[in-house]
């Protein structure tokens, strides 16, 4: 275990130092979200959205969630440059585990990802958002568990895939039904009972619904509790699969 843990904190240093030396990178990470906040955020002030709290603390929650979305599943393209640039053949060889080669990954997404949802929260209080401190804590925990579970699924297809081209494709394509049927802009309670009966099979729905009730502090188990569950159950099935194929690449 203390091997593990060694090797995934030199892993989780790595990656991190490398993202800081890319700043464009992160920065660019955050204007989708930022933008739905600035531009898409005030036409919702006055409109009727079905659901607790006002129109701030039903979008942001929806942000958090789509800033995760995104930017995690598109993390595998790091591995597809190492792939190209012999980075992954001279790791096959390392004794480093397998799984710390997975996990720095991840964390290093996580404390990116955790970073930008602490920026795009600042900018929502100042346009206006009011959300009881643990409601947004929790919504930063949600965001973690779902950047855990999309980096490792993103890292797994890029390991399998021969480059871009087979990797691109599959992510936009799986991305924008997630996102439309999670309810992320406008809550599922607006949808007809079709679409919302087809959206409880999104996963991702379950978080968003999760961070909406912690920001107007419903800590309840139907609620926060069912998220938390799904969660969980996502993040223990990803880092399986992700752990699987890298033991198996042998990278």
């Amino acid at each position: 275990m203390s091997h593990l843990f060694s090797d995934t904190g030199l892993i989780f240093g790595r990656y991190l130092r490398q993202a800081l030396n890319s700043k464009v990178g992160v920065v660019f990470g955050l204007l989708q979200p930022m933008f739905y906040l600035i531009f898409f955020g005030p036409l919702l002030r006055d409109v009727p959205l079905g659901g607790e709290g006002d129109s701030w603390q039903t979008l942001v929650p929806g942000l958090l969630i789509q800033l995760g979305l995104f930017s995690a599943a598109f993390a595998g393209f790091g591995v597809l440059l190492e792939k190209q640039v012999g980075v992954i053949e001279r790791m096959r060889v390392t004794p480093v585990s397998r799984l710390a080669l997975l996990l720095g990954r991840a964390l290093k997404d996580v404390v990116l990802l955790l970073v930008q949802s602490l920026l795009l929260v600042l900018v929502a209080v100042a346009l206006g958002l009011r959300a009881p401190v643990l409601g947004v804590v929790v919504g930063f925990l949600f965001v973690g568990l779902l950047t855990i579970s999309l980096a490792s699924l993103s890292y797994a297809l890029a390991m399998r895939v021969d480059g871009p081209q087979g990797f691109a494709p599959v992510i936009s394509t799986v991305n924008m039904p997630a996102m439309l049927l999670s309810g992320i802009l406008l809550p599922m309670a607006l949808a007809p009972g079709w679409l919302d009966a087809v959206s409880r099979c999104v996963p991702f729905r379950y978080l968003v619904d999760a961070v909406r009730a912690a920001y107007v502090g419903d800590y309840g188990w139907d609620t926060v509790g069912v998220g938390a569950l799904v969660g969980l159950a996502l993040c223990a099935v990803s880092m399986t699969v992700g752990t699987r194929v890298f033991r198996k690449a042998g990278a």
